[in-house]
């Protein structure tokens, strides 16, 4: 059965989020919360990790997988960023928005949309999921945790658990999050686009 790590939303346990990262320097898929709703989660260059990911989705590659930072300088080592790109990523980082961008080399082709070349970015305001990127040292691959069959993303970590006992490695269990996915904002076009309306509130990025 998936691993049950309990932590305070805002100051989580260092022990706790450390266990939790060695899950997934050793090629683990966890479900983490997020300031939109949980997600799933493995570290970047783990090809192994990320079919897995992808096989729990039930998504093929032409779905686009994000990047979760821990800062809007981390981030733009992933993608490839213009003064207007990014003065509109500083009004919604951190926040519950995910940026469409083109990736970077430092982004492996596998990930990326394999026609665009583009990548989903997103710098999360949760502070567990912040402590746990900081103690892998290195951005998470992710995708909203909506289950097959589901149109909504799942919040509850003791369901998630339930349903992905054997799927997954751990659930790190910070409370309920909102049950809203992301708004999604592709910047790779000549203008911003709003793809996807969800939590983070476009006006806020002047949209």
């Amino acid at each position: 059965m998936a691993q049950l790590f309990t932590v305070h939303p805002d100051n989580p346990q260092a022990r706790l989020l450390k266990q939790a990262a060695d899950l997934l320097r050793r090629g683990d898929v966890l479900a983490v919360p997020t300031d939109s709703s949980y997600a799933l989660v493995c570290q970047l260059d783990d090809r192994a990790a990320a079919d897995r990911l992808r096989h729990i989705r039930r998504l093929d590659d032409k779905q686009l997988l994000s990047l979760l930072c821990r800062d809007l300088s981390e981030l733009a080592n992933y993608a490839r960023v213009d003064n207007a790109q990014y003065r509109l990523l500083k009004l919604g980082t951190p926040g519950p928005f995910t940026f469409i961008l083109e990736a970077s080399k430092e982004v492996p082709r596998r990930v990326s949309h394999p026609q665009r070349k583009t990548i989903g970015l997103r710098v999360p305001e949760h502070g567990a999921l912040q402590g746990l990127i900081e103690l892998h040292g290195a951005p998470l691959l992710a995708t909203t945790l909506i289950l097959p069959g589901d149109e909504d993303p799942q919040n509850d970590p003791a369901a998630i658990r339930e349903r992905l006992e054997h799927d997954i490695a751990a659930v790190i269990d910070a409370g309920a999050c909102p049950r809203v996915a992301t708004t999604v904002v592709d910047l790779s076009g000549d203008t911003p686009t709003v793809l996807r309306r969800g939590r983070g509130d476009p006006a806020r990025l002047g949209l």
